[in-house]
């Protein structure tokens, strides 16, 4: 893991400035740690998401698809199975 940095400059209300000054304090962190921890969260989240849309426009444009209605129908056989289990 590359563990070089960088200096980015963001603009954040002065609400959230001052509540991130007093996580700060409470957790004996840098605001400068806790915003980086915070924007690594947030990337990585989103990225996943754009990642899996991109995946699924991959299979659509491959036809790898299953219709609604056979999707449902194996949907229903497996609660079946899993509440015929249960009993």
């Amino acid at each position: 893991m590359d563990m070089s940095s960088t200096t980015m400059t963001i603009r954040v209300s002065a609400d959230l400035k001052e509540k991130l000054d007093r996580l700060a304090v409470d957790t004996r962190r840098s605001r400068s740690f806790l915003a980086a921890e915070a924007v690594s969260a947030y990337v990585a989240k989103e990225l996943a998401i754009v990642e899996g849309i991109n995946e699924g426009l991959e299979d659509i444009r491959n036809g790898r698809t299953v219709s609604h209605g056979d999707a449902m129908s194996d949907l229903s056989s497996i609660i079946d199975v899993a509440e015929r289990a249960r009993s």
